[in-house]
């Protein structure tokens, strides 16, 4: 850990392969961040935002300054967490040094701890260059949301010969440099080996309980994106359902005309003084 900081690094989250399981959630808010920062080692601000804020149908549609925005607005809520920016789709496949000049436009307008790209063998040369430039990798292998289309939609991968393909993928993607790799929608088993066989933490979605650590996404989790629940999501809250609860209330109360009340009110003399 930073001497100057309580802040995880990647480094600190690689140091925690096999040891204590880490706690991972996304975070795309600063309000957000403050009330899960202290709970969580990661905090990953995952494109994933495109569907569950924007109302997106994929994760393709945001921006690398859509990325940073929410970025910085994560890092503003969060003080120990390690925070990780995705990529997001077009930013980075084209050439590694495109890969390189986007992560740290990225690093430096957000102030995080580094980036997640998505890909595994095709993206070893990449991995490399990023870390090379000095900026942390969060890999990522299994289902790819990002390429999820071109793969005939969003289905578990490691079935049959697809689960050597998958282990490659983490490989490649680890001996670059990778400080930890998510594996998502992945076969338990294929995600189980790869756990052991890999010198850095994997973190699951939709993987196994074997991975060194776990991630969802929070609006999931709580209940607040309640357009598609996949199997791998327990769901620890329904916020969605206290939100709805607490408009119709006020709603109620607007309408009944008992809000607001001169309590609420400003230049009114206190009752019964």
């Amino acid at each position: 850990m930073d001497a100057s900081s309580s802040r995880l690094l990647a480094v600190d989250i690689r140091a925690r392969k096999g040891t204590v399981p880490l706690v991972c959630l996304t975070a795309y808010d600063t309000p957000m961040a403050r009330r899960i920062d202290p709970h969580c080692d990661v905090l990953l601000v995952g494109d994933s935002l495109a569907m569950v804020v924007y109302g997106l149908e994929t994760t393709r549609g945001v921006s690398v300054d859509t990325m940073i925005a929410h970025g910085q607005a994560v890092m503003r809520g969060s003080q120990q967490a390690c925070v990780i920016v995705d990529l997001p789709y077009g930013s980075y496949e084209s050439a590694p040094a495109q890969a390189v000049a986007t992560a740290k436009r990225v690093v430096a307008e957000t102030g995080c701890q580094g980036i997640k790209l998505e890909g595994g063998a095709e993206m070893a040369e990449t991995i490399t260059a990023i870390v090379a430039a000095g900026v942390p990798v969060l890999g990522h292998v299994g289902l790819l949301p990002q390429k999820a289309e071109r793969r005939g939609g969003f289905k578990i991968q490691g079935k049959g010969d697809g689960g050597e393909k998958v282990r490659r993928d983490a490989e490649a993607a680890a001996a670059p440099g990778a400080f930890a790799i998510v594996i998502e929608g992945t076969v338990e088993a294929v995600a189980r080996q790869i756990t052991e066989h890999v010198a850095v933490p994997t973190i699951g979605i939709g993987a196994s309980p074997a991975c060194d650590g776990q991630i969802l996404v929070t609006h999931d989790m709580v209940g607040l994106f309640a357009d598609f629940t996949p199997k791998f999501v327990k769901r620890y809250g329904d916020a969605g359902a206290l939100i709805e609860q607490a408009v119709r209330d006020y709603a109620g109360d607007v309408r009944a005309g008992r809000f607001p009340e001169l309590s609420h009110c400003f230049g009114v003399a206190a009752v019964g003084v």
